[in-house]
Parts: structure tokens; sequence; C-alpha cells
């Protein structure tokens, strides 16, 4: 059997047992506070792990992206949503296909014009499109305010003859640049609410609002508990990382993907390995986290920081003499595992070292 050691470098590695553990947790929780679990695949871009967290009873996936909607519909994926509000008429044509393709499709909304722009492309097809509206919970980035303004967003939605309205969503991303684990709770109970605030409004009105949906690796055990909240949509949380770590949600143990490193230069300052800003990304969250320190952890030597990195090379210092020496091996954690297993086209499976198969990442 292959070892994970002889392979060659940089080389994404995923550890079996985890993933799975990681996966169980996620569906358990589910279970046991009787929510839908819709994994958001933009972490792993696999049609095998989405297979996987299918298997352990997600009632479909979310996506950031059309692209990501495609592949994994050729994968044989049914149910997805698109948690990013699309407008672009190329787009909706794509869309418009994969509800050709028997697709039970969504995608989020936030706007009177993007709801003209999806009514103006269905109307010459056949078909009609579930829309979910996205509220703003505390991240500032899309989505219409709480309350009042998803209401009159949704009684926009039923003047359209071609879309009908599936639930509401937010994603708490601020909870990334949380200081401490109260502040993530803090802002985790806020995203429920204001998912559950906007529901209510509406279902005042006579609008029935069937799914409430939250996200977010860091609040989705939180928000989730939120009274009325019918789904999680947890990303990360399938591979866990060192941002992660840092916040307080993992732990190293939990964290299943890695980056296999080789010591190509040996220096009296410093250790350089062949993983640079192309493998493990200038990322130390993008929401204003700063609990990580350096570009990585490396597994086995807390004396070594990743300090720099150029787009071939890390270069690592050391607070005491290091035993590497040029061409060792070692495994690091990154800061972000989801815009690191964008840089890679497949993952190496293994279990205690040893390669059990290679899956690709498809999107």
């Amino acid at each position: 059997m292959t070892m994970v050691t002889s392979l060659d470098t940089p080389t994404l590695l995923l550890d079996y047992p985890k993933l799975k553990k990681n996966i169980n947790e996620i569906a358990n929780f589910s279970e046991e506070h009787n929510l839908s679990y819709r994994p958001h695949i933009k972490t792993h871009k696999s049609i095998e792990i989405a297979k996987l967290q299918l298997q352990a009873g997600a009632v479909g996936i979310t996506t950031a992206t059309i692209v990501e909607a495609e592949v994994m519909a050729a994968g044989g994926v049914d149910d997805i949503l698109i948690a990013y509000p699309i407008s672009s008429p190329n787009k909706i044509g794509r869309m418009i296909k994969l509800l050709q393709q028997g697709v039970k499709l969504k995608v989020s909304v936030d706007s009177t014009e993007q709801l003209a722009y999806l009514q103006k492309e269905l109307d010459h097809t056949p078909f009609s499109m579930e829309v979910w509206i996205k509220v703003n919970s505390g991240l500032n980035r899309c989505g219409v305010e709480p309350g009042k303004d998803a209401l009159v967003l949704a009684k926009e939605v039923l003047s359209h003859s071609k879309i009908r309205l599936g639930g509401i969503l937010t994603h708490a991303g601020h909870s990334y640049a949380a200081s401490t684990y109260s502040e993530i709770e803090q802002i985790g109970v806020q995203e429920g609410w204001a998912v559950v605030e906007s529901a209510e409004e509406c279902e005042k009105a006579g609008i029935p609002i069937p799914v409430r949906s939250v996200g977010s690796t860091p609040t989705y055990k939180i928000a989730g508990k939120v009274p009325g909240i019918t789904e999680i949509r947890p990303g990360n949380a399938v591979f866990f990382d060192a941002i992660q770590v840092g916040l307080g949600v993992a732990d190293i143990e939990n964290c299943a993907l890695t980056v296999l490193a080789s010591v190509v230069g040996v220096y009296q300052d410093r250790i350089v390995f062949d993983t640079g800003s192309k493998t493990l990304c200038l990322d130390k969250g993008a929401h204003g986290n700063n609990t990580v320190k350096g570009f990585g952890h490396m597994i086995g030597h807390p004396e070594i920081t990743l300090e720099r990195l150029s787009e071939e090379h890390g270069i690592g210092t050391s607070t005491q003499k290091s035993s590497l020496k040029l061409n060792d091996k070692v495994r690091i954690i990154p800061n972000h595992a989801c815009t690191v297993a964008n840089q890679f086209e497949e993952y190496i499976v293994h279990q205690n070292g040893n390669v059990l198969d290679a899956w690709k990442v498809e999107g």
C-alpha cells in the first residue's frame, strides 16, 4: 500500500476518518434538532464528498456559483441552492438549462431588479424558478435588511408569474472576525433571529415561508437552535482549518485537510518549503480574523512559523534549531481550507497515512 510520505509535493491530503466524523457530526446535530442539512460545497467542490454528505442525510446542497451547480448536477445531485444573487441573463440561461435537466433549483434574491431579470428570461420558457430571499444578518455583503424589507421583497416575488418563494436565508460570515467565542454566540443568535423575524413578518401578511435557513461553520450550532430555524448550511465544517481552530470552533485533531510539503532549502535563519501562495493562499481570514499565526499550521513542528509566502516558496522561521533537513516532508493545516482546495485538481484520500483513493476537485 502506498504511503502519503512517498508522494510528490505539494499534494492535497484528505484524512478519510476525520472527514466522515465531521460529516456525521453535522448530520447528527441536524437530526437531533429536527433541522434539514444542506451543506455548502464551495469548500470541497467534490462530487464524491457531496455524495457522502447526501448519504449522511443532507436534503441537497448549496453552491456559490453556477459552475458549481452545473458540476454537481452532472454528478447526479438534483436539489441545489445557489446562495448567490444572480441577475446576469447569461447565468439565468444556464440556470434554466439545469431546470430542463430536472434539477430542483433554488436561487437567492435580494432586489426587485433581480426579480425582473429572472422573470424576463423565464417568460419564454415553460419553467418557473424557486427563490429564497437573502437577508443581511450583519455581514453587510448581500441581502435585504431583516423584517420589513424582507416582507417588501416577498410581496414583489408574489407579483411575478414565473417566480415562487420557497424560503429565507442568511450567512453570518462576519463570525470569522470574532475575537471570542461569546462573540460568535451573539452573532449566531442574531443570525437566527434575522431569518425568523423576516419569516414572521411575511407570515403575518399571509405569505408562507417553508424554509428558514442559516449558514456559517462557526455559528451553525447556535443559529440552528433558534426557534423557527428549519435548515443549516455549514460548508467549512466538512474539513475545518487553522482559522476554525483559532476561533475555538474546532481542535487541531478535527482538521481533515492538509497539504504535504517538502523542505527545499535550509538556511541559518529560515527553512523554505515548496508551498507558496499558489498552494496555501495568502489568506488569514476574509472577514478580518487574526487568530492565526503565519500561513498554516505545521503538524509536529510547532516551533516553525510560515511567515512569508511567494508564489512557489513558503518561508518558515523557527524559535529553536529545527531537525528538518533538505527533502524532508511535512503536513500543513491550511489557514482557510476552502481557498486551498480550490488550488488543486484532486484530493489524495488516506487513512492513517495509507493512500486509499484520489478524488477530483470537480468544481
